[in-house]
């Protein structure tokens, strides 16, 4: 009971002691492990021109010899080319690739 009582306190000053950051970096670790059901819309103005279903999430680049973060981010999901957020026989899992200066997007989870 006791060493229960220990671990629950270490816990709660480990997360207390972190910065916000630092606390949304764990949350989104631990949501990237677990698995989402993302859903990433691209627009071009008001009209919405390509979606990606069945994300299971979407990773920022970093550089391979500075450790540096890129402009863009990428990840895998199904192509919805009919943007009717079902997957279609058409439809294929692919890699995918957006910048996060010039992409109007919106990535939500659907459940």
């Amino acid at each position: 009971m006791k060493l229960k009582t220990l671990l629950l306190s270490a816990m709660i000053l480990f997360f207390t002691g972190c910065t916000q950051e630092t606390q949304n970096s764990l949350s989104r670790s631990l949501q990237n492990w677990t698995g989402t059901n993302g859903v990433l819309e691209i627009y071009a103005g008001n009209k919405l021109v390509h979606k990606f279903i069945k994300i299971d999430k979407l990773s920022t680049a970093y550089g391979s010899n500075d450790g540096q973060m890129r402009p863009y981010r990428y990840g895998y999901g199904i192509d919805d080319v009919n943007l009717d957020g079902k997957i279609d026989p058409s439809d294929k899992k692919v890699y995918f690739e957006f910048s996060d200066y010039s992409t109007s997007y919106i990535f939500y989870e659907r459940n």
